[in-house]
């Protein structure tokens, strides 16, 4: 497969009518990830109630596969339950370097397209950040330091 294979249509289509929905103005959490390896970077907003994940926002600054993948979490995170978000990441990572399948969920379908990018190991990093940023928001929220928003 050639590089500009990864590159499929549907991925195009996606990453060029993604949401774009800024940046919160009162988070519960902000996580920013950056990519060493290409310079990708996107920094996520999250509130979160009773394990739900109710608000998101991001600004991203990403190549087609990064903006992907935050197109389609930022088009299905609210009302997702931080447990399955953490689920959707794992499967995520696990397709792309462990051979596993798209991630479950019909929400989460549109996954499936970033697929190829498992033979690109340098491309991983960029197509997982939306996943590690939310994560690591989620992480400051469940840590004892952080106010019980959960």
């Amino acid at each position: 497969m050639d590089l500009s294979d990864l590159y499929s249509e549907k991925i195009l289509e996606i990453a060029g009518n993604q949401p774009m929905p800024g940046r919160l103005a009162d988070p519960d959490a902000t996580a920013r990830k950056v990519s060493r390896v290409c310079g990708s970077t996107i920094e996520v907003d999250i509130r979160v109630a009773d394990g739900v994940i109710t608000g998101y926002g991001h600004d991203i600054q990403a190549c087609a596969l990064g903006q992907t993948s935050a197109a389609v979490v930022a088009t299905n995170v609210v009302g997702t339950p931080a447990a399955e978000f953490r689920r959707v990441r794992d499967e995520m990572t696990a397709m792309l370097k462990a051979d596993g399948p798209p991630p479950s969920g019909e929400k989460w379908a549109d996954l499936r397209y970033l697929e190829p990018v498992r033979e690109y190991r340098p491309r991983h990093t960029s197509t997982l950040l939306v996943f590690d940023a939310v994560c690591e928001a989620l992480d400051k929220l469940e840590s004892p330091k952080a106010p019980a928003a959960l």
